[in-house]
């Protein structure tokens, strides 16, 4: 029973939520395959190869996936799928993105977002924003896969697979690359934190995530936000952590001024120490918390950020 992962890159570098899909493989089965599929992308082959159990890695070094544009890289994987029992990714925008067209091209259903392997063909994952767990299983010659990163360890390095190039290229002709805007921040990166600071409405506006921010940097951590917070204009959508918006699993999770609706918890509640600070002592976020402060954040953040 062979098994493809699909790894996810800026061509130099992994993803690292191609380590946790890795672990989610090995819980299948053992002969498990990575596909890099980008442009110049040696760096990043060269580090799926040291993901321990990993036996074999693909590259597609072609300029049409450069940008992994999901028209041409799913001809790709459907191509390749074809040869295996299991295709499986991340499921992050490019996962999303990419995976359902896979599935079509194949003739099969996608399995989206599993959080646990039962078997090689059933799998849990959540419903209804992660207050509900569903088994799912299918009959599928081809099991089209994604795995919520959180959900699963990350594999270790360590490993020395053969990496063996592929000849195969498409371009589907049906969309082009233009340009993208990143973010730059001297913070970690919100889904990979091992701390992550979030605020809710309760900051009452942009400029009160300064306090945050302030917080953040004395414990080396990312700082994100609520839905409303972000409807509010208070901060940039890249910072939403919930359902809609980035999935996180940090080791300490601080919120700040957040109620705790069923959206936000959905994004979050999987942390494994979750800190609450709210001045409303019948706020949800109380339910899902570790450790709750009732109080006031204005006087409460920056005595914590004095205490650090």
């Amino acid at each position: 029973m062979s098994i493809m992962v699909v790894a996810e890159h800026n061509n130099s570098a992994l993803n690292a939520a191609t380590n946790n899909v890795v672990t989610a493989a090995r819980a299948i089965g053992d002969d498990i395959h990575v596909l890099v599929a980008g442009s110049n992308c040696g760096a990043a082959a060269e580090g799926a190869a040291q993901i321990q159990g990993v036996a074999k890695v693909l590259v597609a070094d072609n300029a049409a996936y450069e940008h992994q544009l999901a028209e041409n890289t799913s001809l790709l994987i459907a191509e390749l799928g074809k040869n295996y029992s299991h295709v499986l990714a991340a499921a992050t925008t490019t996962g999303k993105n990419t995976m359902p067209r896979v599935a079509a091209l194949l003739d099969v259903d996608q399995i989206s977002d599993i959080v646990a392997v039962e078997s090689t063909d059933t799998f849990k994952r959540p419903i209804y924003a992660g207050n509900a767990i569903a088994t799912v299983q299918s009959s599928a010659p081809i099991k089209v896969i994604t795995v919520r990163g959180t959900g699963f360890d990350a594999a270790a390095n360590g490993g020395s697979a053969p990496i063996e190039a592929l000849a195969s290229a498409h371009d589907a002709a049906t969309s082009a690359f233009v340009g993208e805007e990143l973010a730059k921040s001297d913070r970690p990166e919100l889904t990979a934190a091992d701390i992550v600071v979030s605020g809710g409405r309760g900051m009452g506006n942009g400029e009160n995530f300064e306090i945050l921010y302030s917080l953040a940097d004395k414990l080396g951590a990312a700082v994100g936000a609520s839905r409303a917070a972000v409807d509010a204009g208070f901060v940039p959508n890249d910072m939403q952590v919930g359902q809609t918006g980035k999935i996180v699993a940090p080791q300490l999770y601080v919120a700040v001024g957040i109620s705790g609706a069923i959206q936000h918890l959905a994004g979050m509640k999987d942390s494994k120490v979750i800190v609450a600070i709210n001045k409303d002592e019948e706020a949800p976020i109380f339910q899902v918390a570790d450790y709750g402060l009732v109080a006031d954040l204005f006087d409460a953040v920056p005595e914590l950020a004095g205490k650090l």
